[in-house]
């Protein structure tokens, strides 16, 4: 087995694998149908929508095989984000970086393989769309044709889907892109024994800023307050708008003092900062604070987010501009 060999880039890479938040996503009809597509067209076996992770590769649609996963070493779509055009195997068994792959010696015997690496609108390679055979076979310039065509509608749909999961006014996630994060991560966090924190957020007297202002001013205070939030977090952590002048923040790999801390370090930064409402007219605004840890009784984000409810609740009723931990 050749190793494969690291990207110059990987971090970027990785980075804007992130970025689409679509890992550990349920099956989606609109994958599912492009993989049916593929081998219906290149009358092929296998078909797969794959994710390179840092040491895995995650298939987002898969058909011909049952498999949800592989790890990197094992992966040909790996070898397929090393380079621009497609990736071309006749015959595995006479290839060296993946004759002795388990694919290849063992169930479904894998012969040939084309892959598209899948390139994000920024021009990272994050993934490949890949036709398999088990037996050898060339695909024809048309037949890659069709298969770039194809990764070019997976890559659209990738983004597109994330555009639909931003709220247009702040830049956050919306509820629902939110909630399908956070679901992601209590999965891995039961799954590798990790832990993480989620902190509500709740503008305090927003009413009020709307009916003396207007809602232009009140905009402005939603806008602001999400690029605050934005800059004194970590790139890991996760900013959504849960609705009206509500968010919340996931900090992964966040036990309760580090979420404490944190949640600290965000009040007093929109405490700190004045928005402008008005060319001559800034105001100071002040936000409430609940903060929940994940335990093993939580199991879908709805409940995550209710248990740091209580304490956003006993944070208003407290004075407000306070953090409060479940």
């Amino acid at each position: 087995m050749h190793a494969q060999t690291a990207l110059a880039d990987e971090p970027a890479r990785l980075a804007a694998l992130q970025r689409l938040a679509i890992l550990d996503t349920p099956r989606e009809e609109a994958f599912d149908n492009v993989v049916n597509l593929v081998r219906t067209v290149l009358g092929v076996p296998i078909s797969a929508v794959t994710l390179v992770d840092k040491d895995r590769q995650w298939f987002k649609a898969i058909e011909g095989i049952d498999a949800t996963e592989t790890p990197r070493s094992e992966s040909f779509c790996a070898y397929a984000i090393q380079q621009h055009a497609p990736l071309l195997i006749p015959d595995a068994t006479q290839d060296p970086r993946v004759a002795d792959y388990p694919a290849v010696l063992q169930d479904p015997h894998v012969r040939a393989y084309a892959g598209v690496p899948l390139v994000t609108s920024d021009g990272y390679n994050v993934g490949a769309l890949c036709a398999v055979d088990t037996k050898t076979r060339e695909f024809t310039d048309g037949e890659l044709d069709i298969l770039r065509n194809f990764a070019r509608i997976v890559v659209n749909e990738m983004e597109l889907r994330r555009i639909a999961e931003r709220d247009q006014l702040t830049g956050a996630l919306t509820r629902r892109g939110f909630i399908e994060k956070a679901n992601q991560e209590i999965a891995r966090c039961h799954r590798y024994g990790r832990t993480a924190s989620l902190v509500l957020i709740d503008v305090d007297h927003f009413k009020s800023v709307n009916d003396t202002w207007g809602h232009p001013a009140g905009d402005a205070v939603l806008r602001d307050l999400a690029a605050t939030l934005g800059a004194a977090g970590r790139s890991a952590d996760v900013l959504g708008r849960l609705g009206g002048e509500e968010f919340a923040m996931m900090l992964p790999e966040t036990g309760v003092g580090e979420a404490l801390a944190a949640a600290e370090r965000f009040r007093a930064a929109i405490e700190a900062r004045p928005i402008v409402v008005a060319p001559t007219r800034t105001i100071a605004v002040t936000a409430s604070f609940g903060i929940a840890t994940l335990d093993h009784s939580v199991t879908v984000a709805e409940e995550w987010i209710a248990r740091a409810d209580g304490p956003l609740y006993e944070a208003k009723r407290g004075g407000r501009n306070r953090c409060v931990v479940a």
